[in-house]
């Protein structure tokens, strides 16, 4: 006699659906506390719903460096960008990459919401050039030199008909003599004691102390394109400003483009830049007790400190202008400050500054230069109406879109529309909360797509509802009273409920992969209720049709509660003939 089969148990045993139950609901209970726990009772809303400016930011590869654009070097910038507007104390700010080469910075409405706004895509490349020539920031006209005699000038470079001294032309190379670097070629943030550069006349002429020499090996060409750019730039142009600054490597001279201290434009032409932004160890924004200013006081590394105690010492001794060295922040020079003695640990720079622009500086040396130089690809804002109507018409569709499931679940199924519609509440008050906590959790935020993404889940949740119920209708039409169809149609259900819930998983988790943005809210949310489906189906729907399987209302067979024998078209079991009896058919005999 083989002995019973102890390990697995039969189709139609009874499961204990209490267990299953009273796990749910302190899962509930648990969750409900959490949310007032952590003082988070609603979800949290994504710039769409409840208002703010989305930024997009495109990079650009740098100066001799084509492959400049990688992932190191935009997760690089995604965390810089991050403590700059988190330093700002704008709360809930997103930052992350999109594709390649995009970031989106996605700016909650508030009060430092159009500050970060302006900070997020400064690249804040950081360096100090010495100052080799100083003239006003309109375009002048090269003037010949002292021996060309016949243009009318004498040989003492006065015109005779003005009387004007000459302009002292550029550097006639590229790179600057080895005094002149020797001079000019430290240059790091800030200086105490800076003296702003005194205006320049009418005549526009550029101010130096004497002509740089030309450095016999130079680049002729490279030097007399530099020295038309020079005199050719406009700083009363923002574009030519602009492009002043673009695509120059720090070990070049260049031009550049600053105010002085009475707000007017001049240019610049500065030497090669030997110390940078990452020798500045912290920078903050404060006031200058002698003249009351706002300045901004950096500190510097160790190794900054040596560059810069060696600059200035030789900057101090050279004659104005080019004892002057120009703080050049993103291409635009924001301080010429005049070097009086040697410096070392720290500096100042000084300037035109207001409270919100000194501290706006500062923050963004404390936290570092951006590896890559962004384009402000697009910017959205949404207000705070706008947003409020999105998530209105959000919620009357998923209102309307519950309606109807309810309306088909109560025309069909009649009675068993009741234990979909408490499996369906159950469902709604796990997503709420965990959404809700979610929040202060990793960030997650509430948009119109994840608002989306929980009303398809509505009808992933009522469609494992169908496959259970059917299958009891189907193990009732064979013949079978209610409480052994509900357990032995369960292990079928259950399949099919399990390899549908995890085809639409994949789905999600394949496009929260691929995809950027706001799709991630559709495809997370899509995801979330997926896994909450088969939780709320193990284990609420099916304990709960075990518990009212028991009720006579169900067990009867009531014709209101979706499993009337006769309605569904059930057969009498069938029976076997007997052994051995004679056949009716005389063919068969």
């Amino acid at each position: 006699m083989a002995a019973p089969n102890r390990g697995r148990r039969p189709a139609g045993a009874q499961s204990k659906p209490g267990r299953a139950l009273a796990f749910i609901l302190i899962a509930m209970v648990a969750l409900t506390g959490g949310m007032f726990w952590a003082g988070q009772l609603t979800p949290r809303l994504g710039i769409d719903l409840a208002g703010g400016t989305t930024i997009t930011l495109e990079a650009k590869n740098t100066v001799g460096n084509k492959n400049a654009i990688n992932e190191t070097n935009m997760n690089t910038a995604v965390g810089i960008i991050e403590r700059r507007v988190n330093g700002l104390g704008v709360s809930e700010a997103e930052v992350q990459t999109q594709g390649a080469k995009n970031i989106i910075v996605n700016i909650p409405k508030g009060t430092n919401s159009q500050q970060a706004r302006e900070q997020v895509g400064t690249t804040a490349q950081l360096y100090f050039r010495p100052v080799l020539t100083v003239a006003a920031g309109t375009p002048t006209a090269p003037q010949p030199t002292p021996s060309a005699s016949p243009s009318g000038k004498a040989k003492d470079g006065k015109d005779k008909a003005t009387g004007n001294k000459e302009t002292v032309n550029p550097p006639s190379s590229a790179k600057p003599s080895a005094t002149a670097t020797t001079q000019g070629r430290a240059v790091t943030d800030g200086l105490k004691a800076a003296t702003p550069t005194p205006n320049p006349s009418a005549s526009g002429k550029p101010k130096t102390s004497e002509t740089p020499k030309p450095n016999p090996s130079g680049d002729a060409a490279g030097t007399e394109k530099l020295q038309k750019q020079f005199l050719a730039l406009d700083c009363t142009k923002k574009t030519a400003r602009v492009a002043a600054g673009e695509n120059v490597k720090p070990s070049d001279p260049t031009v550049g483009c600053g105010k002085n201290s009475e707000g007017v434009w001049e240019k610049y032409l500065l030497g090669p830049a030997e110390v940078n932004g990452k020798d500045v160890d912290d920078a903050k924004a404060t006031i200058d007790q002698q003249s009351g200013q706002w300045i901004v006081q950096m500190d510097f590394t160790d190794a900054g400190s040596k560059k810069f105690q060696k600059i200035t010492s030789r900057l101090s001794q050279q004659q104005p202008p080019m004892n002057q060295f120009a703080i050049v922040l993103d291409g635009e020079v924001v301080s010429a400050p005049s070097v009086r003695q040697t410096l070392s640990a720290n500096a100042e720079i000084s300037g035109s500054f207001t409270q919100q622009s000194a501290q706006d500086l500062g923050n963004i040396l404390s936290y570092g230069a951006l590896p890559l130089s962004f384009h402000e690809q697009s910017v959205q804002t949404v207000t705070a109406a706008l947003g409020g109507e999105q998530l209105q018409a959000g919620l009357i569709a998923g209102a309307i879109g519950l309606a109807l499931v309810i309306i088909y679940l109560v025309a069909y199924y009649r009675g068993l529309a009741l234990i979909a519609i408490l499996s369906l509440i159950v469902s709604a008050i796990l997503t709420y909360t965990i959404m809700a906590l979610l929040g202060p959790g990793i960030g997650f935020a509430l948009n119109l797509p994840a608002v989306c993404g929980a009303i398809v889940a509505i009808g992933i949740t009522a469609d494992s509802f169908i496959v259970y119920f059917e299958r009891i209708r189907d193990e009732i039409r064979e013949g079978r009273t209610l409480r052994p169809a509900v357990e032995r149609a369960w292990p079928r259900a259950r399949r099919t409920i399990l390899v549908s819930d995890f085809v639409s998983f994949l789905a999600a988790a394949v496009l929260f992969i691929v995809t950027v943005g706001k799709v991630q809210g559709f495809a997370f949310t899509l995801g979330l209720t997926t896994v909450l489906d088969v939780v709320v189906v193990f284990l609420f729907t099916k304990p709960v049709m075990t518990l009212l399987a028991r009720k006579k209302f169900f067990a009867s067979g009531h014709p209101w509660s979706g499993l009337d024998p006769k309605r569904l078209g059930a057969k009498p079991p069938l029976r076997r003939s007997r052994r051995g009896s004679v056949p009716t058919d005389p063919k068969e005999a």
